[in-house]
């Protein structure tokens, strides 16, 4: 059993800290607010989010960059509330250039195909998307503009970070989804990016058309953002591009249960053994091995002791490189964390990702009011 702990804890320790290494080499990108020079067409998929929307469409309203060259593209996937409604009215109050389409249903994935159908009305060169339980920084398309103008790349991926709100659910949330930017900053520091959010991408409409879109995986239902990723990659190398500033991140909204939170997750693992990416298979089986090396040596140390420096060893080494990852991130995003609640967080985590992926293997999950098959 020893000699498993150490082969786990020296795999883990390195893995967390190529990510560490690589958030650091990724450039730091700093506006100057340069004339803008880009047009954007931004998509919004939806469904039952009348609890959401105002938020999102004031923070659209306030964004800093001409109106004149964005648009707003927002569809309707089969809502059952009064979200389109919200839209309308927020529309008579407002001089963005606003479209609400209803979702042309062709595939397993709603959202993807929420998305392919906004692509198809867009007037503009610029892709770029987010989603309705959003909030978006008033410069976030000047970092986009100013990226494009620079280096001109094909594709470009952008933070995302949860709120909170004080809950042990909503700080279990927040410090997840700072991880998962570590490992995207990290991989794209090193030029091997595998992991990107939807919330906050933008790609050329042209690109889109070139890689086919989500054709040979829209039958799954989750993965718009990391199935489009590989095929950008596989077909521009070198040409994708992570906005690393705090300027351009994107707040979302938590889960209100447990039992949504894992769900989502659920949903996030179903996807991984589609991907064709082998950095962020061995990477998640890293952080599997990791993360059940943690609970071994809990429940070793509760049954037996003895072995205490050892134990305590590797529940160190790996709550320190997990720590420094995530200091990492939140300094660089301007996103303070609470070592208590790190602390505490840090019991629960390795058995929720344990059950997440146990479940994301061999069963089914709901999401907006639907139930997907893996």
């Amino acid at each position: 059993m020893m000699v498993f702990l150490i082969i786990m804890i020296v795999l883990y320790v390195p893995a967390i800290g190529w990510l560490i290494l690589g958030v650091f080499r990724l450039p730091r990108v700093q506006i100057s607010k340069v004339k803008p020079d880009n047009k954007f067409s931004l998509i919004v998929p939806f469904r039952n989010e009348e609890g959401n929307l105002a938020t999102l469409l004031q923070s659209i309203d306030a964004l800093e960059y001409p109106t004149q060259l964005f648009e707003v593209i927002l569809v309707n996937d089969a809502s059952e509330d009064k979200g389109e409604q919200i839209i309308w009215q927020h529309a008579q109050k407002t001089d963005l250039n606003l479209t609400v389409l209803q979702n042309k249903r062709v595939s397993g994935s709603p959202k993807k195909d929420a998305i392919r159908t906004a692509i198809e009305q867009a007037n503009n060169k610029w892709i770029i998307t987010t989603d309705a339980d959003c909030e978006l920084s008033k410069n976030w398309l000047y970092c986009y503009d100013e990226l494009i103008q620079k280096e001109a790349p094909k594709m470009i991926c952008g933070p995302v970070v949860y709120n909170s709100n004080g809950s042990i659910l909503d700080h279990f949330q927040f410090l997840d989804g700072l991880s998962l930017q570590g490992v995207a900053m990290g991989s794209f520091g090193w030029k091997r990016p595998f992991l990107c959010n939807g919330a906050n991408m933008a790609y050329e409409k042209s690109v889109f058309e070139a890689v086919k879109g989500y054709e040979q995986n829209d039958h799954i239902a989750s993965g718009d953002d990391i199935f489009l990723l590989e095929k950008v990659q596989s077909h521009f190398p070198n040409k994708i591009a992570f906005l690393k500033s705090k300027e351009a991140v994107v707040i979302t909204k938590t889960e209100n249960s447990w039992s949504q939170a894992i769900q989502q997750r659920i949903r996030w693992a179903s996807k991984t053994t589609k991907q064709k990416n082998t950095p962020s298979k061995v990477m998640g089986v890293i952080v599997f091995m990791g993360n059940l090396a943690f609970l071994v040596s809990l429940g070793w140390f509760a049954w037996d002791s003895k072995p205490v420096y050892f134990l305590l060893m590797i529940l160190g080494m790996k709550m320190v490189v997990d720590l420094l990852l995530l200091k990492t991130v939140s300094q660089l995003l301007a996103k303070p964390i609470s070592l208590l609640w790190f602390l505490v967080t840090a019991l629960i985590y390795p058995l929720l990702i344990l059950w997440v992926i146990f479940n994301s293997l061999i069963g089914s999950y709901q999401w907006k009011g639907r139930n997907f098959k893996k």
